[in-house]
């Protein structure tokens, strides 16, 4: 795919169309990566974002219990050892 370098204020840099933000779940960043005369370009993933505000809140609201025992009572830990 050929892209056109165009200009940015000061700078300079290339639209990728919608097309391929959209396949490649490109959100507001990217990851570039300079290897063997390379550029790549990579989606920058964060699945967990938000998590520590979101338990914090349910710690708040006592929203943070176990729904089931930590240790079973049949659990052999001895196998571990």
């Amino acid at each position: 795919m050929e892209l056109s370098i165009i200009q940015i204020g000061n700078s300079k840099g290339f639209r990728l169309s919608k097309t391929l933000i959209d396949k490649y779940n490109i959100k507001d960043k990217v990851e570039l990566i300079l290897e063997q005369d390379y550029f790549i370009l990579k989606p920058i993933s964060q699945p967990r974002q938000g998590w520590d505000i979101a338990f914090k809140e349910m710690n708040n609201n006592g929203d943070d219990q176990l729904l089931f025992d930590d240790v079973f009572d049949d659990e052999n830990l001895e196998e571990w050892t």
